[in-house]
């Protein structure tokens, strides 16, 4: 077994967390890390993949104060979660963790970078300290891309490249995310020796993951999640939505549905978003609404539906939103709100994915008005918006 052949401090401190078996991209790329090979990792959000880079580079962490290990990552919040877990996997064998990203004190990032050994932190962020020079990466003998398809998809290619330049040429480079994109593979060639791609094959676990969806007029969507929030034994929801305009409007209307949710997508300051996760992983309210970049760099736990107000384009990016759900053997429900527009899209999932997504009949719901900002094109309401004016 993969964790028996780490130090006994860091299986003690997995086992503290009830960590005993290794996932399957844990077990398929931990051995090739120690190895001290280049790895890249495809595999879904909650396949434990942080814990696959982090474990065998705890097992390999001098416990002199240089910055030896070096994680690069999409958000601030992804970047939080990381610090955490190396700091409960890492608290027997002295890793020091500096965490560094925009929107925070340089001042408090510098005294974490002076006193650590491993440093993570997004590309902007990291890029201004080694311009500084508060960042020395002459000792780095390892550098972690987390979620790198999310960070060439952010615009992040070139901090990357900038980044990587100014590591030592014998360093180990392991890159995690959930596809190969043409600028992965650029990275591949240009900075890896002799790569192993390891895939962890994307898949739901239909035994404890039930999906549906709901035709609907486009017109109507907000009106149905509305029933279906109060129509069903909801115990904590995601809701996702691809734009951020939506994400923001789907909330003040479930808002003035005396419904109490609370947002989070990547325009909201830093403290914001660290503060409506903490809320919501302590109960202080259950529905989420978020936009799916978003919610890539969040940990959140215990999620019983996952509620897909509309879809993206990219049909890997609907098993990462309904994997946020029936995780850990526990059951969980994916719900689809499907109108004309989303179809093709959902026509590309089913085509990618061999699962079972049961097409629900037609329910009798009030119809509500939804407030916007301003009138969309495709809807033509007139003056006082009809039916759809009326309010509880």
């Amino acid at each position: 077994m993969v964790f028996k052949t780490i130090k006994k401090e860091i299986v003690t401190a997995l086992n503290e967390h009830e960590i005993h078996v290794p996932t399957g991209i844990q077990t398929k790329t931990i051995p090739r890390i120690l190895a001290g090979k280049d790895v890249i990792g495809i595999s879904k959000t909650g396949s434990g993949k942080t814990a696959a880079f982090v474990i065998p580079m705890l097992e390999h962490l001098r416990s002199d104060r240089v910055i030896q290990k070096l994680v690069i990552c999409p958000t601030r919040e992804l970047a939080v979660q990381i610090a955490t877990e190396i700091k409960k996997f890492g608290k027997y064998v002295q890793a020091h963790v500096a965490t560094v990203y925009g929107g925070a004190s340089m001042h408090t990032q510098i005294e974490e970078i002076r006193r650590g050994n491993i440093v993570v932190g997004t590309p902007g962020r990291l890029l201004d300290h080694l311009q500084r020079r508060n960042l020395n990466l002459s000792n780095l003998n390892c550098v972690v891309l987390d979620e790198a398809d999310k960070m060439v998809d952010m615009g992040f290619i070139n901090d990357i490249r900038m980044i990587l330049n100014q590591t030592p040429n014998n360093r180990q480079i392991l890159l995690f995310g959930a596809t190969i994109s043409d600028e992965v593979l650029w990275l591949q060639k240009k900075y890896m020796k002799n790569s192993e791609v390891v895939k962890d094959e994307l898949h739901l676990k239909e035994e404890v993951l039930e999906q549906y969806y709901y035709d609907v007029e486009y017109n109507e969507k907000f009106s149905l999640l509305v029933h279906l929030l109060n129509s069903q034994p909801i115990e904590k929801v995601i809701i996702f939505c691809s734009a951020r305009s939506t994400v923001e409007l789907v909330t003040k209307n479930l808002k003035k549905q005396n419904i109490e949710a609370d947002m989070i997508h990547g325009k909201l300051p830093q403290s914001r978003r660290l503060r409506v996760i903490e809320n919501f992983n302590k109960g202080l309210f259950n529905i989420l609404v978020a936009s799916a970049v978003a919610a890539r760099g969040i940990d959140v736990k215990n999620i019983s539906h996952v509620i897909n107000y509309d879809l993206s384009k990219d049909p890997q990016e609907y098993v990462h939103r309904v994997g946020r759900t029936a995780r850990a053997g526990e059951k969980g429900k994916a719900i689809t709100l499907l109108c004309s527009r989303d179809h093709e899209a959902f026509r590309e999932v089913l085509g990618k994915y061999q699962m079972k997504v049961v097409n629900m009949p037609k329910v009798q719901f009030e119809k509500l008005a939804f407030f916007a900002r301003e009138r969309p094109q495709h809807q033509q309401f007139r003056r006082g918006f009809g039916r759809f004016n009326r309010r509880r």
